[in-house]
């Protein structure tokens, strides 16, 4: 089992995503931690990624995925801004991902990015995000004003309830 944990920067996507994880007893990744020196250079100064810019990241992480789907399952924590980034990651596995959108206020999203320290995002580069970010249907959508804890626990729940009833989790993307 896979699942993206996405959203825009500031969303809580690597607390909550390494959160998940630990509770699900699989391995953890942050898909900035595959951004190329040139991608982080350019955030870095506050130049939004084009997809061009965005092609080569996002092909090496479908590729993992489907690595990590082979060797059990994994948590992506990956901002997943558009449809064809998801249609892309989604291409390198053979089952649905799980796709956790967490949402939420842009005040609360900049309040938490200012308080980061050593990030090479900078607040002012997430109207940019805000922007590309085409939100999923098919994702469960879970607002960041709850805790981390709390987060996971919902997601877990809507696992819970899915294997309960024999359904297609909902939080996977259409096929």
């Amino acid at each position: 089992m896979v699942f993206i944990v996405m959203g825009v920067s500031g969303s809580g996507k690597t607390t909550v995503g390494q959160q998940l994880a630990q509770q699900l007893h699989l391995p953890f990744y942050d898909a900035d931690d595959f951004h190329s020196a040139a991608n982080i250079e350019k955030m870095s100064h506050g130049t939004p990624l084009t997809d061009d810019d965005r092609r080569d990241w996002l092909a090496t992480l479908a590729a993992n995925l489907g690595t990590w789907e082979k060797a059990g399952g994994a948590v992506l924590a990956s901002s997943a801004l558009k449809e064809t980034y998801r249609t892309t990651l989604q291409s390198g596995v053979q089952q649905p991902l799980h796709w956790v959108f967490l949402d939420g206020p842009k005040a609360l999203l900049l309040e938490r990015m200012g308080a980061r320290k050593g990030h090479y995002m900078h607040p002012d580069m997430l109207d940019s995000q805000l922007a590309t970010l085409e939100k999923p249907a098919y994702a469960l959508r879970l607002s960041i004003e709850a805790a981390p804890a709390e987060l996971v626990s919902q997601i877990l729940a809507a696992l819970k309830k899915d294997a309960a009833v024999g359904t297609k989790p909902a939080a996977t993307a259409p096929q």
